[in-house]
């Protein structure tokens, strides 16, 4: 198991990202949270196996219907075990 951090920019904030997010993300088993920053992005911290981990990246890149993904940076992140996935 691990932990990885992603950071999405685009227009992702107010269009559902977080709620869509957290589905995708409990339905392959991963827990963390998602959390809006202020520059607009979107923090993404997940737990779980790293071929989930791996799937939840991929989806990121697209996102819902209603968001515009420009970019997905994976960042540096303490591992950390989560039992849930919170959104922030």
């Amino acid at each position: 198991m691990k932990s990885s951090k992603f950071i999405v920019t685009g227009v992702v904030q107010g269009v559902g990202f977080r709620y869509h997010t957290k589905q995708r993300a409990v339905r392959l088993g991963l827990f963390g949270f998602a959390k809006n920053l202020p520059d607009r992005s979107v923090e993404v911290v997940v737990f779980g196996e790293q071929c989930k981990i791996d799937e939840l990246a991929i989806w990121l890149q697209q996102g819902p219907t209603l968001a515009s993904v420009d970019s997905v940076r994976e960042e540096d992140t303490v591992q950390e075990i989560y039992t849930s996935f919170e959104i922030y």
